[in-house]
């Protein structure tokens, strides 16, 4: 784990940074009136951040449907990869969910992305299907993954 790096609950102030991380790190990004929307008028929804230096280098959230949890995004600065900072961020939403008693997270990743389907086995996902199509920019499909938390 990088020096110095804290997870915190994201808000207003880390909008910009978290903008830039989303538009290095998507192929169709989120738009920043979509990210505020999400940080801060979606009950439904938990964002985290990574803040490195007073800047946030990457951001992770998820929606809570009825009891799971739906992991939206996991995104890291393209500087600050490969440094834990992903799994920290997954540790975070996983000790939300398990603190608002969910039964388990699901989330969707490119079939091509070994290396997060990777970090995410690491944590206990396991394939549960596939949304062909998924992805507009490519057509690829995507990998459905799911954690038991109960």
């Amino acid at each position: 784990m990088i020096n110095g790096l804290k997870i915190v609950k994201a808000d207003k102030e880390h909008i910009d940074d978290i903008v830039e991380v989303e538009n290095l790190s998507f192929r169709i990004p989120w738009s920043r009136q979509s990210l505020t929307d999400e940080f801060l008028h979606n009950e439904n929804a938990v964002y985290f951040c990574a803040v490195l230096n007073g800047k946030a280098v990457g951001y992770a959230g998820m929606w809570q449907v009825c009891d799971e949890g739906h992991i939206t995004n996991i995104a890291v600065h393209p500087e600050f990869r490969r440094g834990g900072i992903g799994s920290a961020l997954m540790e975070a939403l996983i000790a939300e969910s398990e603190k608002r008693g969910l039964v388990a997270l699901t989330l969707e990743v490119r079939k091509s992305n070994l290396g997060a389907r990777s970090m995410y086995e690491k944590y206990g996902f396991e394939d549960g299907g596939i949304r062909k199509a998924y992805y507009a920019d490519n057509n690829e499909d995507a990998i459905i993954m799911w954690k038991r938390l109960k």
